[in-house]
């Protein structure tokens, strides 16, 4: 019996368990569906403020572009041309005799004076006969010094006087030779300069005409190019020139000191020069460069986008804004276009001081249309 009384308890608790947690998911599920209601009315609110806002927007048809305001200014024509830059003394140095290198007395970067010793042959072979030949020379110079006196004191004969003067001439023909071999076996520097190359190294066999030093001065460059033959007749001494040097990004102005006047048979260009200004060693010979000479120029020019001068079968035009009735409104006017560089077109007429031009949108308008700055 008490069995049967616990049975029923737990089976009730069990119930009323049950039903307790039915209940809290139905109200969760009430609040949830109240929720849903509540975004749903927001959603279609934002969605009717959003219409009303795109339908206000397809209102405007203004298109919208950039301008650029005319104001007349220097405009400059430019012939390019691939340059470099040399120097005025600018020398390879090389051995005038055969032999071993036994003494390298520079390094590349080193400055150095005309005359100064870059390096040395080995001597010792011409070393080895002068000092026999100076041996000679100073019994013949003895010989001859006794046969002079003699002569002169009226002892010794004219024969033995004359005889002992051309030995010791002859022998000092030959020291004089020995002497000079003797100095070609020193490779010096011809002129005042920096030493930029070094082709040689102590030990190495070294031929005459074989390049071993190259020497520049660097307080003398120069820019030098070649320009076609069809710009002779524009380019003289005296055009302003742009130079530049793309390995250090930088440009410099200057103008045209020589300009050749015969044409080069294999390439047909002629050549010209622009002296530099020494710069803290910032140039230096074989450097790149491009040459900008100018061939023509106007002091005040109006100057657009080749791109925005549009043509018709009429000729060229641009589309400008003016104002018509508070509103802005692309207006056609017709140009003519002069010299063009580097993508900018000279306008030569058509167009007034303060004129805005459209350059960028242009391309879907035509005249009429009502445009957005």
């Amino acid at each position: 019996m008490k069995q049967l009384f616990f049975s029923l308890l737990i089976l009730t608790a069990i119930s009323c368990s049950q039903n307790s947690g039915t209940e809290q998911k139905r109200a969760e599920l009430d609040k949830l569906k109240k929720e849903q209601t509540d975004l749903r009315e927001k959603i279609v609110k934002l969605e009717e403020e959003l219409a009303a806002s795109d339908t206000s927007a397809s209102n405007d048809k203004s298109k919208l572009v950039a301008v650029t305001e005319m104001v007349s200014k220097p405009f400059n024509h430019y012939i390019e041309v691939q340059a470099k830059v040399e120097g005025d003394e600018d020398v390879t140095v090389s051995s005038e005799t055969m032999g071993n290198i036994t003494s390298l007395n520079v390094k590349a970067g080193d400055k150095v004076s005309k005359g100064q010793i870059l390096a040395v042959v080995d001597d010792r072979i011409i070393r080895q006969g002068i000092a026999e030949m100076q041996a000679q020379l100073d019994l013949v110079t003895q010989i001859f010094n006794k046969q002079k006196n003699l002569w002169e004191q009226k002892i010794g004969s004219e024969v033995q006087f004359l005889q002992a003067k051309t030995n010791k001439e002859a022998l000092e023909k030959r020291m004089g030779s020995l002497q000079e071999q003797m100095d070609m076996t020193r490779i010096k520097s011809p002129i005042n300069g920096t030493v930029d190359l070094v082709n040689i190294k102590v030990g190495q066999t070294m031929a005459p005409g074989l390049p071993a030093f190259r020497v520049v001065n660097l307080s003398s460059l120069k820019v030098t190019a070649e320009v076609a033959e069809s710009y002779i007749s524009k380019v003289s001494r005296g055009n302003d020139v742009m130079i530049y040097f793309p390995d250090i990004g930088e440009e410099i102005k200057g103008k045209l000191d020589y300009s050749g006047q015969a044409i080069n048979s294999l390439n047909r260009t002629f050549n010209v020069e622009v002296r530099l200004n020494p710069k803290d060693g910032i140039y230096h010979p074989n450097m790149v460069a491009v040459l900008k000479i100018v061939d023509y120029t106007s002091p005040k020019a109006f100057v657009l986008p080749l791109a925005s001068v549009q043509k018709s079968s009429d000729g060229e035009f641009v589309y400008v804004t003016v104002q018509e009735n508070g509103k802005e409104i692309a207006k056609r006017k017709t140009v003519k276009t002069g010299i063009i560089y580097n993508g900018m077109a000279e306008i030569k007429s058509g167009l007034d001081q303060g004129d805005k031009v459209i350059t960028i949108g242009f391309q879907n308008i035509i005249e009429g249309d009502a445009i957005k700055l």
